[in-house]
Parts: structure tokens; sequence; C-alpha cells
């Protein structure tokens, strides 16, 4: 039998049961959002296809016949059966459980969001984690990850996400290269040797804006480039270019003076954090509890 032919027959199967149940093909047409003479034809093509007389109709109630009464309990138990597997295949839905594949850039989650994974496996530990790192979306499809949370302005794309929090990214160069090439005003940068991240599609082509709101372009040229901030900040200190840092990776640097700021009085633009999933209409609980843990614990990290 075609699923289309037993859906049928659990319709009609569905419709005897009410009719007994309700005692009256009225009632259970009414139930069931139909017409009673479909209701009526439901019952007499079930009778058809088993080859045997289901009920019997008198002016006054409807009775089973002995091979109906048969039928009925292996029916109802069928039912049961049924409405018993629904009710557990939806509740393991809910259940906060499973394998939740994620990508992070490596230094931000090594950081950030390794700890707080920690937090959750043991606030959920039926979660069981596979975590990558990764600059790109292009995972989130050919790994068939749940989330991935990135840095930066993101590119119109078919996924969803969510912002998380955001930082500050500092113009940074080494004393060493600063006393070779000093920087007093914007225009000094274009003569610059320049550390770029080739993640991004115009790494050193940034908006400078001043304390007054006043926004200044600039160009450098890129000497050198690397795809990971850990490596960008390594070779700025070894001198080999200006670079574009996240705040949070470079605040010993700054401290010891290793690294220094460039062009103080100016500010880059507020880099983003956000999560980006699948585009569905039916995300899995984990991954929306997990989206909604780093909400709140990332949320609060801001306001400390």
């Amino acid at each position: 039998m075609n699923r289309v032919a037993l859906a049928t027959q659990l319709h009609r199967v569905q419709t005897f049961l009410a009719v007994v149940e309700l005692g009256s093909y009225t009632k259970a047409a009414d139930y069931l959002s139909i017409s009673k003479a479909m209701a009526s034809l439901h019952v007499k093509a079930l009778e058809q296809a088993l080859a045997v007389t289901l009920l019997v109709r008198s002016t006054r109630r409807i009775s089973l016949t002995e091979a109906g009464q048969e039928l009925y309990d292996e029916f109802k138990a069928l039912v049961g059966q049924l409405e018993n597997k629904f009710e557990t295949a939806m509740h393991l839905r809910e259940r906060i459980s499973g394998t939740l594949r994620m990508s992070t850039t490596g230094e931000y989650g090594e950081r950030y969001i390794l700890p707080l994974i920690a937090q959750f496996v043991q606030q959920y530990p039926e979660v069981s984690i596979r975590y990558d790192t990764n600059s790109s979306l292009s995972d989130l499809i050919a790994e068939k990850l749940d989330l991935v949370v990135r840095l930066g302005s993101l590119a119109d794309s078919a996924f969803k996400s969510r912002k998380l929090d955001d930082y500050d990214i500092l113009l940074l160069a080494s004393p060493a290269l600063l006393n070779k090439h000093p920087v007093q005003v914007p225009a000094d940068l274009a003569s610059i040797p320049w550390v770029a991240n080739s993640n991004l599609s115009s790494p050193t082509h940034w908006i400078l804006r001043d304390h007054q709101g006043t926004e200044t372009e600039i160009r450098g040229v890129a000497a050198h480039q690397s795809n990971t901030s850990a490596a960008i900040r390594l070779m700025a200190l070894s001198s080999m270019g200006i670079a574009v840092l996240p705040a949070w990776l470079i605040e010993q640097d700054l401290e010891s003076g290793a690294l220094q700021q460039v062009l103080p009085g100016y500010r880059l633009p507020r880099q983003s954090i956000s999560v980006v999933f699948p585009n569905t209409s039916h995300l899995p609980h984990k991954t929306r509890a997990f989206i909604d843990f780093l909400g709140k614990h990332l949320g609060q990290r801001r306001k400390r």
C-alpha cells in the first residue's frame, strides 16, 4: 500500500473510531470538521475495504457488530501506539540534546566562546560539541554546521544572524616602525607598510573619525597579509607594518608598550560579533538554546 492509500485508510479508521466513541455520525463529523455525508462514506469505504460490516444503525443508536468490536479494539490500540510515538517524538524534539556543530574564529573563540561552551555543556549534559575554527561562512553549509560565530560586518547571505556584542578595533604599530615611519596625520598612512587581514575585501581601506565626528578616508598599501589576527599581531610586533587589530587582543601589548596606537585622536568603526545560522523555520532546540546562552553571557560581559 502506498502512502496516499495508507493515509486514506487512516482517515477512514479515524472516522470509524469517532463515530463509535461519540455515538453519532453527526457528532463525529463535527469533531472531525467534515460533513455527515463524508463521515458515512468513510465508514462505508472502510467496511468495503475490510469486507465486513462494522456498524449497525437503528433509529435510536449505532451499534458495533462482533467484527466491528474486534476491529475497534485493534484500531484503538494502534492509534494509542501512534499517539504515544508522536508524543515521544515531540518530547525528543523539545529536549536540548544531540551534537551541536559550530565554528568560530580562532582567537576570539579561544578567549570568549570556549569557556562558555564548557558552561553550556554543564547546564545541558546531553549536548555533544563539535568545535572548529574558521573565518568564512562557506563551512556553514559545506560542513553542515548548526551555527558559526563571526566578527566584523557580514556580507548579505541566505543565512540568519543575531548580533551578540561589539568591540573596538585599533590602528597599531610597533615603536620601531613608528620611529622609521612617523605618522602625524592620516595622510601619512599611505606611505607606511601595512599588515593586512586577507579575510577583508578592502583590508587597508578605512574611515577614521575624530572627536568632532569628522570622517577621513584612508588607503594604505598591504606589504604583508594574513587571515588570522594572531599572525597579524606577531607581524606588527616584529615591525613588519601597521595593523588594524581588535582591542581585546592587544590589551597587554598596549600596556607593555610593545605596540602603540596610531593616531589616537581618531577612531575606527566598532565591529560586530554575530552568530550566523541556517534560515529555517524549525531551528533545533539545541541551536536556539546555545544562541540564547551566548546572547545572555556575552551581554553580561559587555555590561561589566
